[in-house]
């Protein structure tokens, strides 16, 4: 009889041990795989916030996306990461899928989700001018973006809303690389202004070495800054990853909507971890304010063609592009929907 307990015993723990490792294997089977993602932006600036809000807040991961986050440096490079295949997702200007098209891309780079509308770049100057007038930019140096690029071309649009000529009126140095003007403007004071993008033009203001007397984003109105694009192969290939990094996006929207500058600062701040969190704040309320990213993520023809006005007042545009060409709205209409 004691024999018998005793089988009895060894059988029952000897069950246990065995069934605890398949029970753990099992839940690992069930967990799922993450889909590999790599995204290139052209700038990592606190100007993309519902971005960084859907990486914080683990939006892509619940839509089952591992995502790489690399930074480009300028449209061209981002576009080049795309076109190569070494990015499956570009975040830039839409005007790079336009050039792109213009010099006879086999596999067009397609728009399929917008994220501001409005430009996110400042105008600096050397001393305060709270009663600033575009017109006192006569006869000025300013330190300005690439040229093609949306900064330089937004900023020359609003010249010419203001009656300027870009070329005649005033000096532009496009001759700085993108991200070292604050650092030229401060260290050498033959320019008078120069179009910045935060953190630059609040860091500028602490220092006390510049002013921010304009915002290109409120003087140009609403234009389609940055959108999201991939190449028509990838996007035909993969649909469904095109519709999950989308869903995990509009949240991201959704999420600075509905939410204050203090709370959208404190999410994004381990994004900007050389930023303190007060500066980090004041930057997103400029933007907050200012009505820069979109409700939802759809590039409406109207903003596509105003684009295409922009690239033609700017002497980018060999030809007009139809809309249909380098526009997709149908994930981001998916989105919206839920």
């Amino acid at each position: 009889m004691k024999n018998k307990k005793w089988i009895s015993l060894a059988a029952a723990v000897v069950l246990s041990v065995t069934a605890l490792p398949m029970g753990v294997f099992a839940a690992k089977k069930e967990e799922p795989k993450l889909t590999k993602v790599t995204l290139n932006e052209v700038a990592h600036s606190i100007f993309y916030a519902p971005q960084y809000v859907a990486i914080e807040e683990g939006y892509f991961k619940d839509e089952g996306l591992d995502l790489t986050l690399v930074t480009g440096f300028g449209a061209d490079k981002t576009m080049t990461a795309v076109i190569s295949g070494e990015a499956d997702i570009g975040f830039m200007g839409a005007e790079a899928s336009v050039y792109a098209y213009q010099e006879g891309a086999t596999d067009p780079v397609v728009n399929f989700a917008q994220l501001t509308q409005r430009a996110g770049n400042f105008l600096v100057a050397r001393e305060e001018m709270p009663d600033f007038k575009w017109e006192d930019l006569k006869d000025k140096k300013i330190l300005g973006g690439r040229k093609g690029g949306m900064p330089e071309m937004v900023f020359e649009y609003i010249l010419r809303k203001n009656g300027l000529d870009p070329q005649k009126d005033l000096m532009i140095d496009q001759s700085i690389d993108f991200g070292s003007t604050a650092a030229a403007f401060s260290g050498d004071t033959s320019s008078d202004f120069t179009v910045e993008f935060e953190p630059s033009a609040t860091a500028l203001e602490k220092e006390g070495a510049g002013y921010v007397v304009a915002s290109l984003g409120v003087d140009s109105g609403y234009v389609p800054y940055t959108s999201y694009s991939a190449k028509t192969s990838y996007m035909e290939k993969n649909p469904e990853i095109i519709q999950k990094f989308t869903d995990a996006l509009q949240k991201g929207m959704e999420y600075v909507q509905t939410h204050t500058p203090e709370e959208i600062a404190k999410v994004i701040a381990p994004q900007f971890a050389e930023t303190d969190l007060d500066t980090v704040t004041t930057i997103v309320k400029r933007y907050y304010d200012q009505d820069t990213w979109k409700s939802n993520l759809i590039f409406e023809k109207e903003s596509f063609e105003l684009l295409e006005d922009i690239l033609e007042d700017a002497g980018e545009l060999k030809e007009r592009v139809s809309y249909e060409n380098l526009v997709t709205t149908e994930y981001a209409a998916k989105a919206a929907e839920k």
